[in-house]
Parts: structure tokens; sequence; C-alpha cells
């Protein structure tokens, strides 16, 4: 089963030979075998180029999503707004919460933008790998988190990045007065976290982003 776009194309390419593919969708060898092992993400041309010459379903070939040729395409890729969204440097501890941040990028990965824009500001969003397994089985360690930082506003049982002193918590949140509650799915491991954001408490805590979609790498 393709899990990841890297398989996918993979998928496609077939028994046809790396240098002859790569040149059918105007690529180096190189960055074709960069992208076969998800160590970077294609372009929208080549991805048109793909679906094009190829006659691959955009949704399948982006998201996995019906079969590689039985579901026809709703327009070309190519008419498609996508948007690079950049997978920080960063690996928020499900867990007990280590924070690892230098504030570059390891690479992008590509999003429909009315996927994006149905969940909140794509300018304002990040993708970070998650390390730990609180959150399991909704969210496993290592997986990939679509974080909007422009979504703030506490919303209770909702799962939040949030950071508290010099750690960063993926959690869902309640608040009561004067406390928030820190919940993880893996409760029997992980209980509650209370912390109290009184007086100069209130200023270590704060809410990074609203997580509005996860996935998964295989390898």
């Amino acid at each position: 089963m393709a899990e990841s776009l890297g398989q996918r194309i993979k998928l496609v390419r077939g028994k046809i030979s790396q240098d002859v593919f790569a040149v059918t969708i105007g690529v180096s060898r190189g960055s074709l075998s960069a992208y076969e092992r998800d160590e970077s993400q294609p372009a929208a041309e080549v991805l048109k180029e793909i679906c094009t010459k190829y006659k691959v379903s955009a949704d399948w070939l982006l998201f996995g999503e019906g079969g590689l040729e039985s579901t026809p395409l709703e327009a070309p890729i190519g008419d498609v707004d996508l948007k690079l969204i950049p997978l920080v440097e960063a690996r928020i501890s499900a867990g007990q919460g280590s924070l690892e941040v230098n504030g570059t990028s390891e690479r992008s990965y590509a999003f429909r933008m009315d996927f994006l824009l149905r969940k909140g500001n794509p300018d304002a969003m990040v993708l970070m790998r998650v390390a730990g397994d609180s959150m399991q089985p909704e969210i496993m360690d290592n997986d990939i988190v679509l974080i909007d930082q422009s979504k703030k506003d506490i919303i209770p049982g909702k799962i939040f990045a949030v950071g508290f002193e010099e750690a960063i918590y993926l959690k869902r949140i309640d608040m009561i007065p004067g406390k928030v509650i820190l919940k993880s799915v893996n409760e029997e491991c992980y209980p509650p976290i209370s912390l109290d954001i009184q007086g100069d408490i209130a200023e270590q805590f704060r809410v990074i982003g609203k997580v509005i979609w996860s996935g998964r790498e295989y390898r």
C-alpha cells in the first residue's frame, strides 16, 4: 500500500527506469530519487506532469484518496492551488514536553489551498513532528501535525500545541479559574497536568496553535 507521496510516485513509475521517468517529468534523476524517498517534495509543475502524462488522479497522487486512475481529476492539477507548508525543525514532545527548536525548516509539504482555507489561516500554519506516546492512539510517536498558529483561543477538548516554561506540549486543554488542565489521550500512562497560570506563571504559559491535521510517514 502506497502510504506516502514518494511511494505513490514510485508506484506510477513502475518498471520504467528512473532515468527515463525523470526525463518525462522534467526533473533530474537525483531529484526523482529524493521524491521517492520522501526526502523532498515535487513542485506543482512536476505533479502536474505526472498526472497528465501518466493519467493519474491528483487526489490519489497527493493524498492517497480513491484509485490511481479510477477517480477522475476534478480539475487539472495545474489549476489546483497548492501551498507549501514548512516542517519546522522541532520536536513537540507528546510525552515529557522536550523542546528542540532552532527556527529553520527541514522540508515543506504541499497542501491544497482550498483545504487549508477551510481549516484556518494558511499563512500561519506550520508542520511539526511529534515525539512521545501520550496522545496515542489518536496521534502516534513520530507523526506530523499541522498547526494553525493563528488559532490561539482555547476550545475545551480540542488538541493544541502549548508551551510552558521551556517545554512544548501537544494536549487537549480544559480550563478552570486560574488553571489550565492539559490532558493526554493515553491517560493511563500520562495523567492530566494542572498548570497554575495566575500571576507571574501566566507569562510562562503560551498557546502556540491549534492542531488541525495529522499525518504519518511509513518507512
